[in-house]
């Protein structure tokens, strides 16, 4: 299966606190298949861990472990969608552009997206893009 990988979902394998079935269902899903991000993901992913280390709920060696098993999955980076198409999305859906560059992806692939985000996940219902479920 291939799908859309939101940082809301990747992150909860990161942290030992945090814990969700939608990320145990896209951590199976990833281990047979394969995601796609759009190229903002590896920022955004590299945020919450380094926000993480700094309120003490992991330690830099925790972010280089789960960078390193993260490189093992199939995550292919998008080439940039369409700008005017992401910044329509945002205005639509109320979205920040972050998220809406994971909505148009989902859109743009047909492939089901995987997120925790209630907005995102809102806005993909709304706009009759599949969910990882």
């Amino acid at each position: 299966m291939r799908f859309v990988l939101d940082p809301s979902v990747a992150i909860t394998w990161a942290l030992r606190d945090e814990d969700h079935p939608l990320a145990d269902l896209a951590f199976e899903a990833l281990g047979l298949g394969s995601a796609i991000v759009p190229a903002i993901w590896w920022y955004e992913l590299r945020n919450v861990l380094i926000q993480s280390e700094r309120r003490g709920r992991s330690t830099p060696g925790d972010s280089a472990q789960f960078m390193n098993d993260i490189d093992g999955f199939k995550i292919e980076i998008a080439p940039l969608g369409l700008g005017t198409e992401i910044m329509e999305l945002s205005r639509r859906h109320k979205l920040t552009i972050y998220d809406a560059a994971y909505l148009e992806l989902a859109q743009r692939e047909h492939l089901p997206l995987a997120t925790l985000d209630k907005a995102l996940e809102a806005a993909a219902r709304s706009a009759g893009i599949a969910l990882l479920t």
